[in-house]
């Protein structure tokens, strides 16, 4: 695998499917907004309509921190087909030094951010593991 190929991918994708699990052991998948600063990822709970702060998937990171962020590219060129995956161990940061590095990342990743700064939690996925195909 070509590890930098693998980063440029994931550092350049605007969405990533964020896979948990539930307290019980369901894998829970949802896509989700997020920066690389190699070697943790980053994803904020956004201002986006929800019925709550206290989303699933922080729930699901406090109980097994184990989870993964996939991010891919499909096409009608199948020869043009891709995704990289990153496994690790996930954190959840509600306030402090980290949190406020990550928006600003964020912020300067997505336009939204820098027009709303996200008010939840920060998911940390400390990566311990890449996987890529091709």
């Amino acid at each position: 695998m070509d590890r930098s190929v693998a980063r440029r991918r994931v550092a350049e994708a605007r969405v990533g499917r964020l896979a948990t699990l539930t307290s019980e052991d369901r894998p829970h998948i949802v896509p989700c907004c997020f920066v690389l600063d190699d070697p943790t990822v980053y994803s904020a709970v956004d201002a986006k309509p929800t019925s709550t702060l206290a989303l699933r998937r922080l729930e699901n990171v406090r109980l097994h921190p184990s989870c993964s962020l996939l991010v891919d590219h499909y096409s009608e060129e199948w020869t043009q087909l891709w995704w990289v995956r990153v496994d690790g161990s996930g954190r959840v940061i509600e306030q402090g030094g980290e949190r406020e590095r990550a928006l600003t990342l964020l912020k300067a990743k997505y336009r939204q951010y820098g027009e709303t700064t996200p008010p939840g939690a920060v998911v940390a996925l400390d990566i311990a593991r890449w996987r890529m195909w091709p």
